[in-house]
Formats: C-alpha cells, structure tokens, sequence
C-alpha cells in the first residue's frame, strides 16, 4: 500500500515553511507525507510546477490556502484530485493591484530568495488565467473538491463564488491565514475525511 500524501499549496506571500505548512506536517507525521514546495511567483510557472509536481508525487489531496487554493482549484480540476481550498482567492488580480511595489515573503524561501515585486506584467498573468479558472470545471468534482472559510477573514470573501461551483463549504472561526491550532483542529479532520472518503 502506497504511502498517502498530501501537497500543500501556500499564500502568495507565504513559503513552504509557513506556519500552516508546518502545522500539516507535524499533524500528519507517521501517517501521510506532506510535501510544501515553495511555488513560483508567477501564476503560470506555478500551475506547470504544481501539474508536474502532482504528476510526478501522485498526491491523494491538495490543500491550499488563498492564492494556493485559486491555484489549487485550477489543477484539482484539470487532474481529478481532491483538494481542501482554504479561503481561496478567486480574484487575486484586486489583490495585486492593492500592492504593487517590492514586497518581502513573510516565511524563509528554499532558495534564500525573500523579495519580489508586484507589476503590471505580474497582474496581467494573473488576470489571464482568472477569466479562465473555471473552463475545467466538471460537476462530478464536487465531492472532491471542498472549500473551507473563515469567519473572519477580511481579505477574502469567496464563498459565493465557490458555491456557484461546489456544495461542500465548511467554516472555522479564524482569519485568512490560519493558525497552527487551526490547522490542527479544522483542516487536519477534514482533509482526512476527504480522502479516506475518496479511497
């Protein structure tokens, strides 16, 4: 029996060494491999490195959280595999525009790279593949794809969207990046519900 695993997709400003990346990982330890890559700035780049990625691992579950779960829901879609979209950012060109400029990545990077900067060209990226987030769309996905909101994010506010789509929405009571504590007390049994519902 092959080993389950689980690839976490971060936050736009946020590394595979974020604190709910960590959180999975200590959550899952001696049960399932989580893998958190850091993912590419530019959304393109992203969607290849994360499609190559789940071709290559074969994870049973994506979870991401914000500009990890847009990114998220796009590959899930193309390739079948359920995925835990956390306060996903289905709009992530008004985002950006808020905040263009040089920016820094709030969690340490693999390759010692912590700054960036948000442009137009980066902005342009993005729009491009938001108008086309959903052309993968098929609704016998829906009990594979779930969306998970907190009550108090003020960042992103998504739902709708995401129901216009998908019908298994949860809620936990916390911000748009969630801690460890609510890693470990509403993502953890979901995603594990999630894909033992699967198998």
């Amino acid at each position: 029996m092959r080993t389950t695993k689980i690839l976490f997709l971060h936050g736009f400003f946020a590394s595979g060494s974020c604190i709910p990346a960590q959180a999975l990982k200590q959550a899952f330890a001696g049960k399932a491999e989580v893998l958190t890559p850091d993912l590419p700035l530019h959304p393109r780049e992203a969607l290849a490195f994360i499609t190559k990625l789940c071709e290559r691992e074969h994870p049973n579950v994506l979870v991401g959280n914000s500009n990890g779960s847009f990114l998220g829901q796009i590959v899930a879609s193309r390739l079948g595999i359920p995925a835990l979209l956390g306060n996903p950012h289905f709009e992530m060109t008004c985002f950006l525009s808020e905040r263009i400029g040089a920016h820094e990545y709030k969690s340490p990077r693999a390759d010692g790279r912590q700054h960036f900067v948000i442009d137009q060209l980066l902005i342009d990226e993005f729009a491009d593949i938001q108008v086309q987030q959903w052309d993968a769309y098929r609704p016998e996905l829906d009990n594979r794809i779930w969306g998970l909101f907190g009550e108090n994010d003020h960042l992103a506010h998504f739902e709708p969207l995401f129901l216009q789509h998908y019908t298994h929405a949860y809620h936990f009571p916390g911000a748009h990046t969630p801690t460890a504590e609510e890693v470990r007390e509403y993502y953890v049994p979901l995603v594990e519900r999630l894909y033992t519902t699967i198998l």
